[in-house]
């Protein structure tokens, strides 16, 4: 009995050793390994950062020249881990200014170089400065990397920097502006630290002018979604046999000219999709076997406008815009539906630059096409005037004030051609509208629109062929009778039969 117990003790014994043993085996690896995915140039970031390093959050257009590099050779893979360090410090360094804290600069400035950025934090604290910037592009050269692979020496040229400077909350000082600066970088703990930035070259000051582009005034056009796939016109249920046919019917109604949206973020941001951009280019494609136009509407259902994002909006119309600009049916550029909806909520000053910048963008991207904004109202159509080609508002107002409203745009902006890019009445009576319009009443507006846009000539833009089924709540929200009342605006209704309004759609 004895010699049992003894046994199964013994056993219990070499189980737990072997467990134990087993545990230490494990951890030994698992730190092997982190070591060796530190060691072998892995992503840092994603290991020892903050999470907001693991999206992409800065993209500024970076070109290297590193022909003449005195030193040492300089790998690509190494090139890459300059280069992101370079950026990022660029990044906290702005976040820095703008938030008045040094969270985050330890990663990427030596102690000597944090020290002067200290100082000018607390002065800006203590005066109650902030400072929204970025940089929209970079041209880094290396000069020198030393032959122990510890320090570089580049210059960046011409990087062009927007500021946005702030005392007490109230913008003073709003400028573009080209620098060129030396910079020496130490490899500290892992990372290429900035020890030291010096400005060589003075300041300039610019400001992008473009020559204004002729616009054809002929246009006749409408809004467009399928019907069974409004605001997600380019996801799973794609279909360029409905869309053709579809095209075919407004051409034979005397449409030439279509107003499509692209939405930022189903389109994947500043990262664009190619499988979406596959399917916007068969929608021009089905758009020119037809002999229309498109306008082409950016940034729908995004509304953030900081400067911090303006690096990733770059990329997104930089994808876009290059994928389209040579397309046959390409007409305009509409930067953004609706921006002074915004105003309120996001900041009028915050949305103005941002639409500045990106009007500059895009036209330095494509100089043969219009740029326009789609204004909800006659009251912001004036707003940027001078940097568009042609002006485009939108009218849900009283027809019989049309007229008026348009004469006095007209002689407010005598030189640019005025589009009304969205009007229209909803024929929704029913529960949440007992006292809606009728199809009838629908009709006699549609007819009354073309006789004004006849007689005073303008190009115009309706909303929308189709009534709608299902209307997503990021367009009108969730109340019932808002989104019963946008479902009913099509000529065409929710059984596909042609409303009385389709004789309408088009004035002879």
């Amino acid at each position: 009995m004895m010699i049992r117990i003894h046994y199964t003790k013994l056993i219990i014994r070499t189980v737990l050793i072997s467990f134990y043993i087993l545990l230490i085996t494990l951890a030994l690896v698992g730190l092997s390994k982190v070591f060796t995915y530190l060691n072998t140039g892995a992503d840092k970031n994603l290991m020892l950062h903050t999470k907001i390093y693991e999206t992409p959050h800065y993209q500024p257009t970076l070109q290297w020249n590193n022909t003449k590099v005195k030193g040492r050779t300089i790998s690509n893979s190494n090139l890459k881990l300059v280069e992101k360090d370079y950026l990022n410090s660029w990044y906290v360094k702005q976040l820095a200014f703008e938030k008045n804290t040094t969270k985050g600069l330890e990663n990427y400035f030596t102690k000597n170089a944090l020290t002067q950025l200290k100082k000018y934090i607390d002065f800006n604290t203590n005066n109650a400065i902030t400072i929204e910037s970025t940089t929209l592009n970079h041209h880094p050269e290396i000069n020198l990397f030393s032959e122990d692979g510890q320090l570089i020496e580049l210059t960046d040229y011409d990087v062009t920097e927007v500021k946005r400077v702030f005392k007490n909350k109230q913008l003073i000082l709003e400028t573009s502006e080209t620098n060129t600066y030396q910079y020496i970088l130490l490899l500290e703990d892992g990372f290429w630290k900035t020890r030291q930035i010096l400005k060589i070259k003075p300041t300039v000051h610019h400001k992008e002018s473009f020559p204004p582009i002729p616009v054809d005034t002929t246009i006749k056009g409408i809004n467009y979604y399928p019907q069974e796939t409004p605001w997600d016109m380019f996801g799973t249920k794609f279909n360029p046999t409905i869309i053709h046919k579809d095209f075919e019917l407004l051409k034979d109604a005397g449409i030439n000219t279509l107003r499509i949206f692209i939405q930022y973020q189903d389109f994947g941001a500043s990262e664009v999709r190619p499988e979406k951009l596959k399917k916007l280019k068969k929608v021009l494609d089905i758009a020119h076997q037809n002999n229309l136009k498109t306008i082409v509407t950016l940034f729908d259902f995004y509304g953030d406008y900081s400067v911090s994002d303006w690096t990733l909006n770059n990329q997104h119309a930089l994808h876009i815009v290059n994928a389209l600009k040579e397309h046959p049916t390409l007409f305009a550029w509409d930067i953004k539906n609706e921006p002074n909806l915004d105003f309120e909520s996001r900041g009028k000053s915050t949305i103005l630059a941002w639409l500045k910048q990106m009007i500059t963008y895009v036209k330095s991207i494509d100089s043969k096409h219009p740029v326009t904004i789609g204004w909800s109202n006659t009251q912001s159509a004036s707003i940027l005037a001078d940097r568009l080609d042609f002006v485009s508002f939108h009218y849900y107002e009283k027809l019989q004030e049309l007229p008026q409203k348009y004469a006095q745009l007209k002689n407010k902006i005598p030189n640019k051609t005025i589009v009304i890019g969205e009007f229209g009445l909803s024929s929704y009576r029913g529960i949440w509208n007992v006292f809606g319009n009728s199809e009838e009443d629908q009709a006699q507006y549609h007819k009354r629109f073309q006789e004004i846009a006849k007689k005073h000539h303008i190009p115009f833009m309706a909303w929308t062929l189709y009534d709608f089924k299902k209307i997503p709540k990021e367009v009108v929200g969730k109340l019932p009778w808002r989104k019963y009342h946008q479902k009913h605006f099509g000529f065409i209704n929710q059984k596909g039969k042609r409303k009385k309004s389709f004789e309408y759609l088009v004035m002879p």
